[in-house]
């Protein structure tokens, strides 16, 4: 194993759950101005010589501030939209023409600081284009010049290591250019530590490569010349030079750009709740508003009916709720980005992960470490460590982490050499260590060639280092092998049961890993659908797959290629721990906690909401439906009726708050 020149992790761009709420300053000013007037024309009247621009101050109010609401609803109506809001607008109008602006305002009032808190509770647009688009690599080196690829990958190296802007002369120039103006068949060289800008073939140079972005496959991938290289994983360790076989615009990463675009475009609008219960409602409305003209022909009647009919609870409880649930879900680190991915939540009955990051913890940890001759594996682990301590490389940590774990006291190395894509060399107490692929272990020390010669390698056993450690006097030289793997959480077996007791029957697994990989994992936990090798437009397919049959999907993943299919499925779960920015944009619920078992309690809340949401619209309605009568009858003026309407209005909002407070055990 050689350093690595580690690639800053993917960072959310200033996570994105942390943005998910931003106050709306415009939607706050029409109810602030509107409770002004009102504040400002009933004072008015509080005073003799000033009681007279009273009705004039409150009734242009009205005009100018309920004028607005009305049009927004006629737009929406002569698009084919009848929502909660039609009874609002017949309401406001129904004032402006009787002259009867308090009960007027006071609609206007519900009305915007409902919108108000939808607003606030909708949070903010999801950026995962823009962030897909920022992370892409934006210059590429491109090699200019003649002289054959070997001659290259000579220079390249020593101007790699120089940090040179140029090789030498005679043989290529390097040339930084927009990686959108690189074309097939030009060289590019790749430093470490930088991501690949285009779909492209090795054709001088070895090194390792971080895949995880794009296929989710934990543990480096060592390539050489001839291997084909995708645009967005990152070099980490020696300089490549590559030929282009794709431009950027055509390449992998730019089209899992252009996935989370469509994804997103292709979404089914969800209706908001308030408007499904309105249906039904608003010609309720009208029909009491018929009877009370034809009872007494009276218009203050009608208005009456209308005012304690504004179905301000159908506006009110599911916002109020939806900012109670996404509080109470964000103290257990779990960000919702919306009231539309909450309600979601609440309606899923099948779950969709990923596999690296998600269900493993995503990053290379060493499960065995075995002796090929019979000694003891504690002074190998010991001297691998010593040797790896200095390096970067994600395996060279794994292995000094399990001799810290195992408690081994790690000695000083010296005489530390690198092979670059062979491993490292060293001492250890005077004694020669070496840590590598079985080549280097092999020629570094022949004596070891027999039993090297009859280990056999499991085909599916992970990512393996040798270690050699030479013997002291006459003692033979220890040989063994540290095998590397990406772990399973804990606890997920019963995870897995108690969202099956949630109404979450069906569970698939989508991972880039390889399906060997994947197989044990699924059989563990006992998911029946899992599947592995996929590219991301292969797990956006089975997403939508699944939709098609009429499931509603929740997906859970954690890198930049689970974006597209976050986007596509009907409610979409980051984990952010790893520093999924990418990911985390395109879902509708962060988890910052690096706790997969954390969706369990996102769905619980969301169904939480939405049956306390529920449970005020129709207590809300009932109590408006009970005023109506009395409206009818004419027992109730406009103006009691509209501050009764007030009452209700409240009594909803203290109901839809308990959305914020943990559910009885």
């Amino acid at each position: 194993m050689t350093a690595a020149a580690t690639p800053a992790a993917e960072r959310p761009a200033s996570p994105s759950g942390r943005r998910a709420l931003r106050f709306p300053l415009a939607a706050a000013m029409p109810p602030l101005q509107t409770l002004a007037v009102l504040v400002c024309g009933l004072a008015l009247r509080l005073h003799p010589a000033l009681a007279h621009w009273s009705a004039p101050t409150l009734l242009t109010g009205l005009v100018l501030l309920g004028a607005p609401v009305a049009w927004r609803t006629i737009r929406g109506m002569l698009r084919g939209e009848f929502a909660a809001d039609v009874v609002a607008m017949l309401a406001i109008v129904t004032a402006i023409v009787l002259r009867e602006p308090v009960a007027g305002l006071v609609i206007v009032l519900m009305q915007t600081g409902g919108e108000l808190l939808e607003r606030y509770a909708e949070g903010r647009a999801s950026d995962a284009v823009r962030d897909l688009e920022a992370a892409a690599p934006r210059i590429a080196h491109r090699l200019r010049g003649v002289g054959t690829d070997e001659a290259r990958a000579a220079a390249v190296a020593s101007a790699a290591a120089t940090a040179a802007p140029n090789g030498d002369a005679d043989t290529f120039d390097i040339e930084d250019v927009a990686a959108e103006q690189v074309q097939v068949g030009d060289r590019i060289l790749v430093r470490p530590g930088e991501m690949v800008p285009c779909d492209a073939e090795v054709v001088a140079g070895s090194s390792a490569l971080d895949t995880s972005r794009i296929t989710g496959e934990p543990l480096p991938e060592r390539v050489g010349p001839g291997a084909t290289v995708r645009s967005g994983v990152v070099n980490t360790s020696s300089p490549l030079t590559l030929r282009v076989t794709a431009p950027a615009r055509d390449s992998l990463y730019a089209r899992i750009v252009e996935l989370v675009r469509t994804a997103q475009a292709e979404k089914s609008p969800i209706q908001r709740m308030a408007d499904r219960w309105a249906i039904w409602f608003t010609p309720v409305t009208l029909v009491a508003c018929a009877i009370a003209w034809g009872i007494s022909g009276d218009p203050q009647r009608v208005l009456a009916v209308l005012v304690v009919a504004t179905p301000c609870p159908l506006l009110l409880a599911t916002p109020v709720a939806v900012i109670g649930g996404i509080n109470r879900a964000a103290r257990r680190q779990v960000i919702v980005r919306n009231g539309t991915a909450l309600e979601l939540l609440a309606r899923v009955d099948t779950a969709v992960f990923d596999k690296t990051g998600t269900l493993t913890h995503g990053r290379p940890e060493v499960t065995t470490v075995e002796t090929l001759d019979g000694t003891a594996t504690e002074p190998l682990l010991r001297a691998a460590a010593a040797i790896e301590m200095g390096s970067g490389h994600l395996l060279a940590r794994s292995v000094v982490e399990e001799a810290t774990h195992r408690g081994l006291a790690i000695p000083p190395a010296t005489d530390i050499v690198e092979h670059a894509g062979r491993g490292v060399t060293g001492r250890v107490e005077g004694r020669r260590v070496s840590v590598g692929n079985r080549a280097l272990v092999a020629d570094l020390h022949p004596s070891v060639h027999t039993v090297l010669a009859a280990h056999v390698a499991p085909t599916n056993g992970g990512l393996r280092a040798y270690v050699a450690l030479d013997g002291t006097d006459d003692a033979a030289t220890a040989t063994g092998v540290i095998t590397f793997g990406d772990r399973m959480r804990a606890d997920l077996p019963a995870f897995f049961a108690r969202l099956r007791d949630l109404g979450l029957a069906r569970t698939v697994l989508l991972s880039g890993d390889h399906t060997e990989n994947v197989a044990p994992i699924a059989a563990h936990l006992g998911i029946t659908d899992a599947r592995g090798d996929l590219l991301p437009d292969e797990k956006v397919a089975a997403v939508r797959a699944l939709e098609a049959s009429g499931r509603r999907v929740l997906m859970v993943g954690d890198g930049t290629n689970d974006a597209p299919a976050l986007s596509a499925a009907t409610v979409g779960v980051a984990l952010a721990a790893h520093g999924g920015g990418i990911s985390a944009e395109a879902a509708g619920v962060v988890l910052l906690a690096d706790d997969v078992t954390r969706v369990e309690e996102a769905v619980r809340i969301g169904r939480r909401v939405v049956a306390i949401a529920r449970q005020s619209i129709v207590a809300g309605l009932i109590l408006s439906g009970a005023a109506m009568v009395v409206a009818a009858l004419g027992f109730i003026p406009p103006t009691v009726g509209a501050l009764l309407q007030e009452g209700i209005d409240v009594a909803v909002i203290v109901n839809a708050l308990r959305a914020a407070a943990p559910a009885n055990p």
